[in-house]
């Protein structure tokens, strides 16, 4: 019998007529194991519900192994407390570079070289960095470990959802291993494409931009010194993100987004001609990049549901919302998600996934999800300005924001989540 935060998940559920007893396998089905799944699971195994999480396909946690996610993740500092409160913030701490300074770089003058640099420091705002910056192989290995160790929380990686099926008191999920789990609440964390949202019907709008993603690490002769550096020419940002040192060298996580074939074009050249051509994007700010793993690449798009709510269901992470990777917004925006639904779910237990729970969490998040990838919409747009006069109107405007000190530290504690 599977353990809810009252002990046996057995419920007294009010009905039209009288109360009857129904019995739940669990409170929540998590759908998805990524690196938000994951997160969601320990998050709500911590507080004490149980949980299943599915995935339809093992985590991958070692980084030299065939499809691990060689992408990184920034968490800002709101991130790091509902870390703290699932038990993950202590496994992944060591593994953490911190994010003291956010450069940016303009290089989008004829030539491409730097021509304005401005930091933003975290010390302006606060007495933490901005954040903390893990590969997303290594999240998937210490979220899993932090599973195996609640003994609420189900992980059953290689199942998958195949239908769900909801009234107002339960929801019922068909799992591609032919069993059927009776739920209260189903948490959609099962990416852009998610299952779920379509099994429920929610539409979404999305935007695309002709543009794509490279991901790789790089090692670097000079220090990072824990500055992430993101560099403005055109096609969108050049982005290193401090990463613990590889194989004895400095290393960084590179997010370089271009229009789509030139993306394709670059992926496809042989690593000497690739790391040469990633050195002249960089302006050698670290000095000479080398190319320290395999490259990945995905397409960018903008992605936001109709709702974030359905009958018993609650979406979360890409699920519900997709940005570009600037500013470090996707995944924080996914855990403050977690954050407002655990809170409803802690302040009235018994009413755990029912509509009026569900509704306030849809009204408490979807307005700021909407502003922030509208935010996050405009910047990919100047980063991808390829106009010389274009590029000299984003650089006045870089000028302009870092000379007000106002101006600037409200746009951090924005950034942080802090003034949503």
């Amino acid at each position: 019998m599977a353990l809810g935060p009252f002990g046996p998940c057995a419920l007294h559920m009010g009905e039209a007529k009288g109360t009857i007893m129904r019995q739940f396998d669990y409170d929540i089905l998590v759908s998805g194991g990524g690196v938000a799944g994951l997160t969601a699971a320990a998050v709500f195994g911590t507080a004490g519900f149980s949980v299943l999480c599915v995935d339809p396909a093992p985590p991958v946690t070692e980084r030299e192994a065939e499809g691990a996610d060689l992408r990184t993740t920034a968490f800002l500092q709101p991130a790091q407390a509902l870390l703290e409160r699932a038990g993950l913030w202590d496994r992944l701490a060591p593994h953490a570079a911190g994010l003291q300074i956010m450069r940016i770089v303009d290089a989008g003058g004829p030539e491409p070289e730097p021509r304005l640099t401005r930091d933003f420091n975290a010390a302006d705002i606060s007495d933490k960095p901005f954040g903390w910056n893990l590969p997303n192989w290594l999240l998937r290995r210490e979220m899993v470990a932090r599973l195996a160790e609640l003994p609420n929380v189900t992980f059953r990686p290689g199942t998958g959802v195949q239908t769900v099926f909801t009234r107002q008191t339960e929801a019922r999920v068909g799992l591609s291993d032919g069993t059927t789990a009776r739920v209260r609440l189903v948490i959609a964390a099962d990416g852009r494409n998610s299952t779920v949202r379509e099994a429920m019907g929610v539409g979404v709008k999305t935007t695309r931009y002709g543009q794509k993603a490279l991901t790789f690490a790089v090692t670097h002769p000079l220090p990072h010194e824990n500055v992430s550096t993101e560099i403005h020419r055109s096609g969108g940002p050049f982005t290193l993100v401090p990463l613990p040192d590889f194989n004895g060298m400095p290393s960084s996580a590179v997010v370089w987004m271009e229009q789509g074939p030139e993306a394709k074009r670059l992926a496809e050249l042989p690593p000497a001609e690739f790391e040469a051509a990633m050195n002249a994007r960089s302006c050698n700010l670290y000095g000479p990049l080398t190319l320290a793993s395999r490259r990945m690449i995905w397409p960018i798009i903008s992605q936001v549901a109709e709702r974030m709510s359905a009958e018993r269901v609650a979406l979360v992470a890409e699920a519900a919302h997709v940005m570009p990777p600037i500013g470090a917004q996707g995944l924080n925006m996914s855990l403050g998600d977690m954050r407002v639904l655990l809170e409803l779910a802690q302040a009235a237990p018994d009413q755990l996934g029912d509509a009026a729970m569900l509704d306030r969490f849809h009204r408490s998040r979807h307005t700021e999800v909407r502003a922030r990838v509208a935010g996050v919409d405009l910047l990919n747009r100047a980063s991808m300005m390829s106009a010389q006069p274009l590029r000299d109107i984003r650089a006045a405007g870089l000028n302009a924001i870092y000379s007000l000190p106002a101006v600037r530290r409200t746009m951090m504690q924005m950034g942080l989540g802090a003034k949503a």
